[in-house]
């Protein structure tokens, strides 16, 4: 991890701080979502960044709700819940994991998906959301679709996602390969 990478993670705990980033102030009619990109082979690192900025909110803010949603692990218990894992877990198994994605295209709808990510995400009143775990949530889930559903969901609510390639404003390349998605609603949590 070099010098650079280690200054935009230091910069994080100030900027989820900052009252910009709590109270919505100086983005006018946007929504408060933001993007952490990162090289994909820092994923190790970022994650145990996230667990440390936590902490370090927790001791400085502790009246701040930071909520934490791991995109993959949030998958999986929604597919528990729906009794779907099992027949899932088979069906990849037994029909490689092209039919899988088919199949779960319904159960894993974003506007669906959204709806449940809000009543969870946000159980504990207004507070920040952190979301990790784009990279293994995929392709079961496109991020970009997930927060284009989440907009009028959220409102005023700082979302953070922790995102696995690259976010120049305009569009997502996940694991800095695949091709860009359009999306433009969000703004870089540091540069």
């Amino acid at each position: 991890m070099n010098e650079a990478f280690k200054q935009r993670l230091n910069q994080i705990v100030p900027r989820l701080l900052s009252k910009d980033l709590l109270e919505g102030s100086g983005l006018g009619a946007e929504i408060g979502f933001y993007i952490f990109d990162y090289p994909p082979e820092l994923e190790p690192a970022v994650a145990e960044h996230i667990e440390f900025v936590k902490k370090e909110i927790a001791k400085k803010k502790p009246e701040l709700v930071l909520e934490h949603v791991n995109l993959f692990k949030f998958l999986v218990d929604y597919l528990k819940k729906r009794k779907l894992l099992d027949v899932a877990i088979e069906m990849q198994r037994n029909k490689g994991d092209t039919a899988l994605v088919n199949a779960l295209k319904g159960p894993l709808n974003s506007e669906k998906l959204a709806e449940v990510f809000v009543k969870t995400a946000t159980a504990m009143g207004p507070h920040v959301i952190l979301v990790s775990g784009i990279g293994a949530a995929y392709p079961l889930l496109r991020s970009h679709s997930l927060l284009n559903n989440l907009h009028h969901l959220l409102e005023k609510t700082p979302l953070v996602v922790f995102y696995p390639g690259v976010y120049d404003g305009q569009g997502l390349k996940l694991f800095s390969r695949l091709p860009e998605t359009n999306y433009y609603r969000a703004f870089k949590l540091v540069p």
